[in-house]
């Protein structure tokens, strides 16, 4: 009988160190507070959400994973001139064997904001689905009554050249301004509720573009190609295409969503839209084209404009910064306010165009001017000079 000698292989010396190992408070939680939930109870959007980003400022102690050629990685806080609580702390520096030594690089103040909408992916795609399912629906229930040709005939003219017109402001705001905005900001709660903002702007935009398809099946002698025209060449429209364009070359992505959402749009978009189009389209004939323009106006007014005001008025409270951050935005209020009043003033001859008229142009704009002084009164801003335009 031969003895099985016993083969020399390392044993398992367990030390407390394996995952699973060490006992803390929520060893055995189904749910992991890495994070401080706005509410007594994390939500679904923290959950899917919050630090999904990697960032060094807060747990990724080896510096960020990706960067850029220039050599700057991550999400520059630079990319704003506006700051938060505790982003004026030097980057600390890496080196050899660095990553696991920790550095109190603070969870600064850009991490506190949350959209009230909770927007992600499955927010996203039930909204805008549920929007264009009824979009169409309205849009087959009119073929088939034929309700199209009710409308007056210099409204027909009207949609195709200046409603159609609209498309261009929308197709540009998201995808040049909204959506280089997104990339550009600090925090995913962020990049969310902005990248959601583009792609309200660029359905919207959409849906324009596949109406006026529509029209040109359904109305003889509706011309689809109208719009091109009056966007590059129309005098009425060229102040709000300056404007437009001006807003996609802003550098700084908080600049570029302040002038968008808090001094462009109630200016100018809501002035176009609530103030024009949504009045003057009934009683020429037209119950249609308010199903679409009312669709977006409620994205801007429930749903874009509801995270931008906490997302700045996070900055004008802010403990470290909030007076500099103030000053700023008063800034870019006296750049943008007069700008956008230019540019709604040189839309007042379409006041006149159809049979139909809606109500005059000064008292739409001073509903306007009215909104906006309210939104800034919710930001604790103050109505620039320049309103008075």
């Amino acid at each position: 009988m031969t003895s099985i000698q016993e083969r020399s292989v390392p044993k398992p010396v367990f030390t407390d160190a394996e995952a699973g190992a060490k006992q803390f408070p929520d060893s055995n939680a189904r749910r992991f507070n890495y994070f401080t939930p706005q509410k007594r109870k994390q939500s679904h959007y923290e959950d899917v959400t919050v630090e999904v980003q990697p960032d060094p400022r807060h747990y990724l102690a080896q510096g960020w994973l990706y960067g850029f050629a220039d050599g700057q990685g991550g999400y520059p806080l630079e990319w704003t001139v506006l700051k938060a609580w505790g982003s004026d702390r030097p980057v600390p520096e890496r080196g050899p064997g660095s990553g696991g030594k920790g550095y109190d690089w603070p969870a600064h103040g850009w991490h506190e904001f949350r959209d009230p909408n909770e927007e992600w992916e499955l927010t996203l795609y039930r909204y805008n689905s549920n929007v264009v399912r009824q979009l169409n629906q309205n849009i087959e229930a009119a073929r088939q009554a034929k309700a199209f040709e009710q409308w007056n005939r210099n409204w027909v003219q009207f949609v195709a050249q200046h409603v159609g017109a609209w498309m261009h402001v929308d197709h540009g705001l998201g995808l040049y301004l909204f959506a280089n905005a997104n990339r550009r900001a600090p925090t995913n709660m962020h990049n969310n509720a902005i990248s959601v903002n583009s792609m309200h702007r660029i359905r919207a935009a959409q849906d324009l573009a596949l109406y006026n398809l529509t029209l040109s099946e359904e109305l003889e002698g509706f011309d689809g190609t109208a719009h091109l025209e009056t966007w590059n060449s129309d005098p009425v429209w060229q102040g709000v295409r300056e404007t437009a364009e001006e807003l996609t070359g802003i550098w700084d992505w908080c600049e570029a969503v302040f002038a968008a959402n808090v001094v462009f749009e109630p200016l100018v978009g809501e002035m176009f839209r609530s103030n024009l189009v949504q009045q003057a389209a009934p009683s020429n004939g037209d119950f249609i084209t308010p199903t679409l323009i009312g669709a977006e106006e409620y994205d801007f007014a429930e749903r874009d404009l509801r995270y931008t005001k906490p997302m700045f008025r996070l900055l004008v409270d802010d403990k470290q910064f909030g007076a500099e951050n103030k000053k700023i935005l008063q800034q870019w209020l006296s750049t943008w306010v007069p700008r956008c009043l230019r540019a709604v003033r040189t839309l007042q001859p379409l006041w006149s165009q159809p049979d139909a008229l809606p109500p005059r142009f000064e008292d739409g704009l001073d509903r306007a001017k009215s909104r906006f002084s309210a939104i800034l009164a919710d930001l604790d801003l103050q109505a620039p000079k320049e309103l008075s335009q």
